[in-house]
């Protein structure tokens, strides 16, 4: 299984020069112009509805994965966020946790019913799993997000399963 919010983007500016204490790390990155080149983490502990994703509702299908997305992008936006990295990769990329003014990125997305905690990878941040599965539970009980209908695990997603109301209809 996937461990992130898909489509999440870290920002990493390139100044005259690096602070001192500045971590090295190896990613895959890309230029986004001359002076600002974009890294992209998956979120240890989570897995988010895929961009292109749609969840049900009784008024029907609606884009879950890009409600993930806009709430990452949202949070993200005009706040300076504290990435962790993990010494883990996957799908070629760093995984990390991710913070604004101390508040988890994975947790709010997970509390917002737009992605399910994947437990198994934080046997090494007990406190981390036990606010997740809390963040699920209530997500749940409150219906949030893709939780106030029918909706498709993200990683069975990614391998071809889809809703009805996702699928088109034959000519």
């Amino acid at each position: 299984m996937r461990l992130l919010a898909p489509s999440l983007l870290a920002m990493v500016m390139l100044g005259p020069a690096a602070p001192s204490g500045a971590q090295t790390f190896e990613a895959q990155a890309r230029a986004l112009d001359g002076d600002t080149v974009a890294v992209d983490f998956r979120l240890l502990g989570v897995d988010s509805f895929e961009r292109r994703q749609l969840c049900q509702r009784a008024s029907g299908c609606w884009p879950c994965g890009k409600a993930a997305q806009d709430l990452a992008a949202n949070a993200l936006r005009s706040r300076t966020a504290v990435i962790r990295l993990t010494a883990a990769n996957s799908y070629g990329r760093r995984i990390a946790t991710v913070t604004m003014a101390g508040k988890d990125l994975g947790e709010r997305l997970i509390r917002a019913g737009l992605a399910v905690p994947e437990i198994q990878y934080l046997k090494n941040d007990p406190g981390r799993a036990t606010r997740y599965r809390a963040a699920f539970a209530q997500a749940k009980a409150s219906r949030a997000g893709a939780f106030a209908g029918t909706w498709i695990e993200p990683s069975r997603w990614r391998h071809g399963e889809r809703l009805r109301c996702e699928r088109r209809p034959a000519p």
